[in-house]
């Protein structure tokens, strides 16, 4: 049986080089006039691939399909928080770890999510507020030294609660959705999608004290910039949003915003985590 109530309008939503997905656009219209579904095309994505203009409102739409890998996933996601638009991925990316299905099976993942055949996965978010702006994050939000080589000292409290100073290239806050991306790869903890936590891991840190600390909800943390010489830059989600220059300091909490990510039922943590890390 379905889980949900079979698609009538999709918003669609490409990779950046219109190149990536070859024939995909095509191949899921095809999908669409089969299903009886209306697509739906928002300004910038008609003039990327020569359609009339227009712009539908994708908010209208009861599913968003992605044709592209795991920037535009991340991007998408983040355009729709709080929505509740389940977003549906077709990977033309490099790893295409939110999405359901590759881009050679297409037709039968499409057919089947048009048809309701997915479920729903709650994405909770962290908030950064940084230098008086604030944004959302759903994979991650990173302090980095901005200067590339020069290490930075960074003093951190978790929950009212002062850890010292470490000295290091950077530090990664991540949800569970984004522990196996730049927190992974710096040595921190994966995370099962489902867990409302935020994992904090040090990138290079020059002394064996500082471990992988994964905190819960209803905890914050302050990360100040105690290094006279070199900022320290604020990414979010992999786009920079602020500069801590030599005292300022940034406050990362859990969001109350929330993404929406649409999968196919058999499409588990396990099993992407395998095939994206085979042992």
């Amino acid at each position: 049986m379905p889980l949900n109530e079979p698609v009538r309008k999709a918003a669609v939503i490409t990779h950046g080089r219109v190149e990536t997905i070859g024939d995909g656009l095509e191949r899921l219209r095809a999908v669409a006039e089969r299903s009886g579904v209306t697509l739906l095309f928002p300004h910038e994505e008609r003039e990327k691939h020569g359609l009339p203009d227009g712009d539908d409102d994708v908010r209208q739409a009861d599913l968003v399909v992605v044709l592209g890998g795991d920037g535009t996933m991340l991007r998408t996601l983040d355009s729709l928080l709080d929505s509740g638009i389940p977003v549906f991925g077709v990977n033309y990316g490099r790893v295409g770890f939110l999405t359901s299905v590759p881009g050679a099976e297409l037709e039968s993942g499409v057919e089947r999510a048009f048809a309701g055949d997915y479920r729903r996965l709650d994405l909770p978010t962290l908030e950064v507020e940084a230098d008086g702006q604030r944004r959302a994050a759903i994979n991650d939000i990173v302090l980095i030294s901005a200067t590339h080589g020069r290490v930075v000292e960074l003093n951190w409290q978790v929950g009212g609660e002062d850890y010292g100073k470490v000295a290091c290239d950077g530090m990664v806050c991540a949800t569970a959705i984004g522990s196996t991306a730049y927190n992974l790869s710096n040595g921190g903890p994966v995370l099962v999608w489902g867990i409302d936590v935020m994992a904090i891991t040090f990138v290079a840190p020059h002394t064996l004290a500082a471990r992988p600390l994964v905190v819960p909800r209803g905890q914050s943390l302050v990360a100040r910039n105690e290094t006279a010489d070199i900022p320290v830059s604020v990414l979010v989600d992999g786009y920079p949003l602020a500069q801590l220059d030599f005292g300022q300091h940034a406050q990362v909490i859990f969001g109350e915003k929330r993404g929406l990510l649409a999968l196919l039922p058999e499409v588990t943590f396990v099993r992407r985590f395998r095939e994206i890390f085979p042992s």
